[in-house]
């Protein structure tokens, strides 16, 4: 009943903001937590909410709500977080952020328009929702390009494994859509939100962009750039981020980012930094100027909060609304309730480990899916959707068909769990030294070249 006379006055909110033409922006947020609402409400009693309809019958739990205790998922910038062994409910989390879900007619279709196999990370849902992907794909069609915006927040010297997907997915659409891309690195975000000093920030951000070098992008049509450095030096980048701010309320902002009064004004103002970038004026020395070249923003969808707010401020600046593709998290070694952190070395599979450490953390911290015992295993079989080896191999193994045979030999109980954690040390070992050659082959000289505002060798 509580949640009916919630949904009631909820629903009153949003048709008394939509008769006062409140701020857009407020609607929309009206509006989310009114669909959030709808979504709890069936959990609980099994029913579609109906105005004037209150709740029948006694209240009944799906499975889903008896895996996470009736709790719901905690997704936003700083913190993931789930009850369900099986991770996020990332269907729930499309209702909840209100975009789109990248379905097998998106897939097909960004495979006919690219000419190219679309990458693992769409064919196995790892990039599972979209804002906007058709309209880019529209406008391609019409010789009409875009460009392309990720991020990395330098948080510690060392990034791992879990920090590579963003990257891997933006270089293969750099590379199949031929187009620039601009990565920003947020030192002036992490100065504000960690104990660390602005110059460790820095650093920081320099030496992650040797490992963001080292996955292969194009020094000709990629732009990497520290906020610390850039923001003072451009002043379009600038006075795009002033624009934004006057148009987000200090309201909004605690709405969406669940800002409190003690926290310091820097992360107040943070947002609209991070905006800035989806703007292709920002980059005069890349896009000469013009204001109407689209942004596409491959991330995780703990950053859709910025970017939400991003696109409703861009159309009342004179933008076009930045289009976004989410990935799902890479779960830490002891499961998907939680994303990989660099802060718990027992948590991640660092870019620096060597051979044996990669090897003694998956053995020792890698959650298993498997049964007690081996006669229990054999009989039973494992639960791939649980274990944090085969969720890791669906990120790196290339394969289909050698991927759905090991989840059909695991759940059957003819692969052991060893037998799978061995398959899984032997995937990441060759790949984590290959990315460690390859850093070691990017100069200061080539971080220089990179992080150097400059045209791109690209003509709109």
């Amino acid at each position: 009943m509580e949640l009916y006379e919630q949904l009631t006055a909820q629903g009153d909110k949003v048709r008394s903001l939509k008769t006062a033409k409140a701020d857009k922006a407020d609607v929309d947020a009206a509006i989310q937590l009114l669909l959030k609402l709808k979504v709890d409400y069936k959990e609980v009693t099994g029913q579609d909410y109906k105005a004037g309809c209150p709740p029948s019958g006694t209240a009944v739990s799906n499975d889903r709500q008896s895996e996470n205790g009736g709790e719901e998922d905690t997704v936003d910038p700083w913190n993931v977080a789930t009850n369900s062994a099986k991770g996020v409910d990332y269907d729930k989390l499309i209702v909840r952020f209100g975009s789109s879900k990248i379905d097998q007619e998106l897939v097909d279709r960004i495979e006919k328009v690219s000419g190219q196999k679309p990458h693992r990370f769409l064919r196995r849902g790892i990039f599972f929702s979209h804002r906007d992907m058709n309209q880019v794909l529209d406008a391609y069609e019409k010789q009409k390009s875009f460009y392309l915006y990720t991020g990395r927040g330098p948080s510690s010297q060392a990034m791992h494994v879990g920090h590579l997907i963003p990257f891997v997915f933006t270089k293969w659409l750099q590379d199949v859509f031929d187009i620039p891309l601009v990565i920003q690195l947020t030192d002036d975000e992490k100065y504000l939100w960690k104990d660390l000093s602005l110059e460790d920030c820095h650093r920081f951000a320099e030496e992650n962009a040797k490992d963001i070098i080292a996955c292969g992008f194009d020094v000709n049509k990629t732009f990497i750039f520290s906020d610390l450095d850039y923001m003072g030096s451009s002043p379009e980048f600038y006075r795009n981020v002033v624009k934004v701010q006057k148009h987000v309320t200090f309201n909004q902002v605690k709405g969406i980012f669940g800002f409190s009064d003690s926290d310091c004004i820097g992360k107040i103002s943070f947002p609209a930094i991070q905006a800035a970038p989806a703007f292709s004026s920002s980059f005069p020395q890349i896009f000469k100027g013009r204001k109407d070249v689209q942004c596409l923003i491959p991330c995780a969808i703990d950053q859709d909060p910025y970017f939400r707010m991003t696109r409703d401020v861009a159309p009342r600046i004179g933008y076009p609304k930045p289009a976004l593709l989410h990935s799902t998290f890479f779960p830490a070694l002891q499961g998907a309730q939680t994303k990989m952190s660099a802060s718990d070395a027992n948590s991640s599979i660092f870019l620096t480990d060597t051979p044996k450490q990669i090897k003694n953390k998956v053995n020792k911290h890698a959650f298993s899916g498997g049964k007690d015992t081996i006669e229990e295993h054999r009989e039973q079989g494992g639960n791939p959707d649980i274990d944090v080896a085969f969720m890791y191999l669906t990120f790196f193994m290339e394969d289909d068909e050698q991927l759905e045979k090991i989840r059909q030999d695991y759940t059957s109980g003819i692969l052991l769990t060893g037998e799978l954690k061995k398959m899984l040390i032997e995937t990441l070992q060759p790949m984590i030294t290959a990315h460690q050659e390859n850093r070691k082959n990017v100069t200061d000289e080539m971080v220089k070249q990179f992080m150097t505002p400059r045209p791109l060798n690209f003509n709109f």
